[in-house]
């Protein structure tokens, strides 16, 4: 499979397009969901969503930010995306994971924007009249767990800056990892999967795409190191 397609986990769970719409996707989170894992019912994620949109107006194209799978499965229609970079947050391993690509007895670690240093990643533009349907589809999979926050925050680009939502760690959140060293962050990485697959396979993921658009990230490309050390490799 090649970069922005999903790939299968180890019990057939994947984030699609279709899944996302039809419900399915959070169907399947809910009956799998631990007592340490709330999901937020549908009317809640819904709110949340009307809550962002009533801080943009609603005749204008909606950017979202994306850093991690967003880049390589978005998983909703936009008309234009651009490299950019987001100020004041960085790109970092600092949510638990139980379910998903992790397990109770072993939890993996997925990204989310914390605060302080930079960003780079993706803006996709959703156009306007298609701004509500589409950014539900993100909302079920990004805010279903009060794990992230969405934030409005500026984004520049080659072509100029641009208003965007983005999901930002919530760190009163139970979920939240506090800073975790490299050690520890790539034993999560190596160890740890679920239903939509292995951490790793979500890091490799990250990391490639992140190759392709030739972005720089140094605090991914220490953890690879660790890895590669790990497996006995260069590093």
């Amino acid at each position: 499979m090649s970069d922005g397609e999903p790939r299968t986990g180890r019990e057939g769970f994947v984030i699609t397009r279709d899944r996302l719409r039809d419900g399915s996707h959070l169907a399947a989170i809910r009956a799998r969901a631990t007592p340490d894992f709330h999901v937020r019912s549908d009317e809640d994620i819904e709110r949340s969503l009307e809550e962002t949109l009533a801080r943009h107006r609603a005749t204008e194209d909606v950017w979202v930010f994306g850093y991690g799978s967003l880049m390589w499965n978005p998983a909703f229609h936009f008309e234009e995306r651009r490299l950019g970079i987001v100020r004041g947050w960085h790109r970092r391993f600092c949510l638990w994971l139980s379910r998903g690509r992790g397990s109770p007895d072993c939890p993996g670690l997925m990204l989310a924007l914390d605060r302080g240093g930079v960003c780079r990643g993706v803006a996709f533009r959703v156009p306007a009249a298609q701004a509500r349907d589409e950014l539900l589809l993100v909302w079920r999979r990004e805010m279903l767990s009060g794990a992230y926050l969405a934030r409005w925050v500026t984004v520049a680009t080659d072509e100029g800056a641009v208003p965007a939502v983005t999901f930002v760690v919530n760190q009163a959140h139970q979920r939240y990892s506090g800073k975790l060293g490299e050690a520890e962050t790539a034993d999560r990485i190596l160890t740890a999967s679920g239903e939509l697959g292995s951490c790793l396979d979500y890091f490799e993921r990250t990391v490639r795409i992140l190759r392709t658009l030739k972005v720089r990230d140094a605090a991914l490309e220490r953890i690879e190191a660790e890895i590669a050390r790990r497996n006995g490799g260069p590093g």
